[in-house]
Formats: C-alpha cells, sequence, structure tokens
C-alpha cells in the first residue's frame, strides 16, 4: 500500500512539478528526478475514486486539481481542461488553476518544456511557489485519511474550550478538532500559507511563522487592507516562553486572502498563518468566541492512537499538579518548593526571587484552601532553537481559588511544566 501511494503521488509530482513536457510520453517514462512514475492501473483506479464520493466532498478544490493532472498523466488533455474549467468555475482566483490551464491550451500548439511555461514572462518565483503549491496539496490529497488519526500531542482543551487547532507547517496544513468530553474529535483540515522563510520565529522581520502553543483572540474590528482579504485574528506571540528567550516581534495573525487571490504559495507570508476567504470563513463561529487554542508545529505527528500515547504523561502530570497544590494548601515550604525548576521564572523574577518571597509568605504556616478548576493542557513543540523548550514541555491553565483568613482571590493562571529526570517541575508561573 505504501509503495502503491509513492507511486501515485510520485506520478502526480510529475505532471505538476517536474521539468518535463505535459504529455503522456514524457511521463510514461522514468522521471528526471530519479523517481518511479505512477502505473496506468493505479491511475485508472484513483480516477475512479475521484470521480465518486472524493469530488462531492468538502475537499472538492484538491480532488478537481488532482484530477486534473492524473489526466494530465495519461495524457488527456481535452479531459484535463474541462476539469481545470470546473474548478475555475468553483474556486475563481485560484492562480495554481490558471497556471495549469494556460499550459494545457498551450500544449494543444506546441509541446511545452515544463510547468508554467505558458507564463515565460511571469516571475520565475512565482512559478516555483504555485509548482511548491501544487505538491502541497497533492501530497495530502493523497496521503492516508486524517479524520481516522490523531495528532501525537498531549491535548487535553478545557470544558469552555470547544475546538482546537494545530498547524503543521511543514505540510501546511492546519487542523480543526473538536472537544467531546475531554476527547478530541477530527472536523476538517485546511491548506495554509505560513512564512516565507519557514518556522521557528525569533526576531521581528524575520518572516518565520513561530512554534508553540498561543491562542487566537477575535477578530480585529479594524479595517484592514486588502492583503490580509476580510478578517484576522491575532495570536498570542510572543508567548512567555517567547519573551523569556528574547523572541522578538509581533502581529502574527490568523488571516484571509486578497480579492484577487484564493490561496498563496505554502511560503508567502510574513510570519502569519494564512487561509483561502471561504476557509477562513467557515472558522469564523469558531474564532470569533476568542481564546482558542492554536498549536503551531514544525512537522506534525498523526497516529491511529494519537494523544492516547500521552496518557500516561497526562496521568503523572495531572498527578504532579495535585501533590503541588496540596504540600501549598499544607503550607510545607520545602516540599512546595521542590516542585519548581531551578530554571523557574516568571513575570516577578527568578528561582531564587521566588524562594525568598514563598519562604517569606509562608513562614507564618497560614491556614488555606485552594481549588483548581476548568484547566487545560497543551504538550509545548520542540524547537530546535529554543534551549528549555528543547525539554518536554506542557503547558498548563486553571482557575485558581485561593481563600485564607485574611485573603479570597479567584484568577486565571498559567503554568509550564518541564519534565526534568522524569519528575515533572515548574518553570514558569503567572497570571493570565
Amino acid at each position: 500500500m505504501r509503495n502503491r501511494k509513492t507511486k501515485i503521488i510520485n506520478g502526480c509530482l510529475l505532471a505538476a512539478c517536474a521539468l518535463i513536457p505535459w504529455n503522456a510520453t514524457a511521463i510514461s517514462h522514468n522521471s528526471v528526478l530519479g523517481r518511479n512514475v505512477i502505473s496506468s492501473e493505479n491511475i485508472a483506479s484513483k480516477l475512479e475514486s475521484l470521480e465518486s464520493s472524493s469530488i462531492s466532498s468538502s475537499n472538492q478544490t484538491e480532488a478537481l486539481l488532482v484530477k486534473s493532472l492524473f489526466e494530465i498523466t495519461q495524457g488527456k488533455n481535452k479531459q484535463a481542461l474541462d476539469t481545470i474549467d470546473k474548478l475555475i468555475a468553483n474556486t475563481p482566483n485560484f492562480k495554481l488553476a490558471y497556471l495549469i490551464r494556460g499550459d494545457l491550451l498551450m500544449a494543444q500548439t506546441k509541446l511545452i518544456q515544463g510547468f508554467g511555461d505558458s507564463t515565460v514572462n511571469t516571475n520565475a518565483d512565482n512559478v516555483t511557489g504555485l509548482k511548491d503549491e501544487a505538491r502541497s496539496r497533492i501530497e495530502h490529497y493523497l496521503s492516508e485519511k486524517v479524520a481516522t488519526l490523531q495528532p501525537n500531542l498531549l491535548i487535553q482543551p478545557n470544558v469552555n474550550q470547544h475546538y482546537v487547532i494545530v498547524v503543521d507547517t511543514d505540510k501546511a496544513r492546519l487542523y480543526l478538532y473538536k472537544n467531546d468530553n475531554g476527547n478530541l474529535s477530527y472536523v476538517t483540515d485546511y491548506y495554509v500559507t505560513i512564512g516565507k522563510n519557514g518556522a521557528g520565529k525569533e526576531s521581528s522581520g524575520d518572516k518565520r511563522t513561530p512554534v508553540g502553543v498561543y491562542f487566537a483572540s477575535s477578530k480585529l474590528k479594524a479595517a484592514l487592507p486588502d492583503y490580509y482579504g476580510e478578517a484576522a485574528y491575532p495570536l498570542s506571540y510572543p508567548n512567555e516562553i517567547d519573551q523569556h528567550h528574547n523572541k522578538t516581534g509581533s502581529g502574527i495573525w490568523l488571516h484571509g486572502t486578497p480579492t484577487n487571490t484564493y490561496s498563496r504559495p505554502p511560503r508567502a507570508s510574513d510570519g502569519c498563518v494564512v487561509l483561502s476567504k471561504p476557509d477562513l470563513h467557515s472558522l469564523e463561529p469558531i474564532l470569533q468566541s476568542g481564546n482558542t487554542p492554536v498549536i503551531i508545529v514544525n512537522s506534525l505527528e498523526l497516529s491511529e492512537n494519537g494523544s492516547s500515547e500521552f496518557n500516561g504523561q497526562k496521568a503523572a502530570l495531572s498527578e504532579a499538579i495535585n501533590t503541588w497544590r496540596k504540600d501549598w494548601v499544607t503550607q510545607d515550604t520545602t516540599q512546595y518548593l521542590s516542585h519548581y525548576s531551578k530554571e523557574f521564572f516568571s513575570q516577578e523574577g527568578n528561582y531564587d526571587s521566588w524562594v525568598e518571597y514563598k519562604t517569606r509568605i509562608q513562614a507564618s504556616k497560614p491556614e488555606v484552601s485552594i481549588a483548581l478548576t476548568n484547566m487545560s493542557m497543551f504538550s509545548y513543540p520542540i524547537s530546535s532553537n529554543d534551549g528549555t523548550s528543547a525539554k518536554k514541555l506542557v503547558v498548563v491553565d486553571f482557575e485558581q481559588d485561593f481563600r485564607s483568613n485574611n485573603l479570597q482571590n479567584k484568577m486565571h493562571k498559567r503554568q509550564y511544566w518541564a519534565l526534568e529526570n522524569k519528575t515533572w517541575k515548574i518553570i514558569y508561573e503567572g497570571k493570565i
């Protein structure tokens, strides 16, 4: 099955990406890239699938795109042109579709030499970007069924977080999951554009998309230039970890595309995550509620087990959090502080200042009660450029109800827990 899928993908990529003529004779030979090409039997089988239920699905744009490229591999340029025309009718302003259509029209009068040959006066970078978009869309469409798979991440939203968004920067894909009583349920996924220079934002103007756990606020009310489409939802970059690592920059949004553009190449934004107008519109009811978790990952792993693999990790972390709470209630300062990493930092200072502050506060052993509710947990994706986040890290948010003889306080708190020598330790704590 894996070899068959590889042949299918390679065949499509030959049609869309390789610098070879758009004709059946050329595609029937081994590619200039040294890859095996798709067999006619595999093409026929996949075309039959595309012409049935897949075409009527919500992913019709990519289904029609892939269908047209399969038809090109068979030398059925007339059918491919009909399919592209249908795609353009359904999805106006789809530049990739127009590029393929131009090549098909030119192929009626001469042998063209490669993808985008009909646009000889166009910037080569633009054609390369469209080629990358074709590759990304084809590889996703022909991949395993993502609806049956789960992210290999600890994702435990709270009761008020009805949806979670996971962005895979490597595959230029956004996945939407629903919170079904604490379990993730796949809803849909969308092609996206990320930063021109890829992922792992470090500084202002580096044109990279950040990697980490963020939260999308509600739609910006101010009027925006057409470049951002009809809506933009700011992400909480830089977060506490980003700031601790001296990462700079701002204005990282989920936003749409200009009026004359259906979609952009996979690497084309200044760092934002960009969706097509209809895709962003479909997310509007979810994003408008605000505080939607958005986990941005360099390369997302999906599996049948998914987050269930993290049940043991989740149980151990939950126990550590509960033990931290109990040690705080008993005012056992030594045990309480044992839950904090020596790398701990907060908005007020470092580990040493935290120890001094808590030792002084708890010296009188006040009687307190502490309740933690509405808790969420999210694995923090590892970025190769980060020091602390290279450890296994989890973002934990909760509502804290603190009561003593002279104080009653409720607050929304965030902690980052790191796994150090197989023990969970707090490296950050602060109000939200």
